[in-house]
């Protein structure tokens, strides 16, 4: 079995990867997203954004593992939200998560999501890298009210568009189109299928395996 580790700390990537039967090795990525960002120097559409910083987050860790004699591979991912032409990541705040719901009620957005493997072997690293994306309607019959109770959760606070489809707000979402893992936070699909572009079996990956 190969090792597998997660440059992440989003819990929901975590959850996804154990789902699937893969227990990944955490490492938080070194990365000022900001900086990266800023020192492009021009605008970039969403897709860009998400895959930019996604190899970042993958690089760092994976140059960091390789001197350590590490063998498997790497797996970062970045996530934001486009909704009526506007693109959107974490709130932070309870303000800026409720002017969100109010605005995303009834209303159809997508969400980007950017996934970069490394595989090491031998002190070699090697990659693959590609974005998703998923359209996400509201229902729009959402109230002030049960806008105020989820932003008091504090669940919104913290990820990608103020909204969750795992979680306390998939009862406001009424579709999703596209891969639903990319919503949560990284396509599975998307990743097997980078995995497998690298040389690697999926299944290999497995922490366990039916008897």
């Amino acid at each position: 079995m190969l090792q597998v580790c997660l440059a992440s700390t989003s819990p929901a990537r975590l959850m996804l990867l154990r789902q699937v039967g893969i227990e990944p090795r955490l490492e938080a990525p070194d990365v000022d997203e900001d900086a990266v960002i800023a020192a492009l120097e021009r605008e970039l559409s969403p897709a860009e954004h998400v895959l930019l910083l996604a190899t970042h987050k993958a690089d760092e860790v994976a140059s960091r593992l390789a001197r350590e004699g590490f063998e498997g591979i790497v797996i970062g991912g970045d996530s934001m939200f486009e909704l009526d032409g506007h693109v959107y990541g974490k709130p932070h705040t309870p303000e800026r998560a409720t002017d969100r719901w109010r605005q995303m009620r009834g209303m159809t957005g997508t969400l980007h999501s950017g996934q970069s493997v490394i595989r090491i072997a031998d002190g070699r690293l090697t990659r693959a890298d590609a974005v998703s994306q998923a359209d996400v309607t509201f229902a729009s019959d959402v109230t002030d009210e049960e806008i105020a109770a989820y932003v008091a959760t504090g669940e919104p606070l913290s990820v990608a568009g103020a909204f969750t489809v795992d979680s306390l707000g998939g009862a406001f979402i009424e579709r999703v189109d596209g891969d639903p893992s990319t919503v949560v936070g990284m396509s599975l699909s998307t990743v097997r299928r980078l995995v497998r572009d690298l040389g690697i079996e999926w299944t290999s990956l497995w922490a366990t395996t039916a008897s």
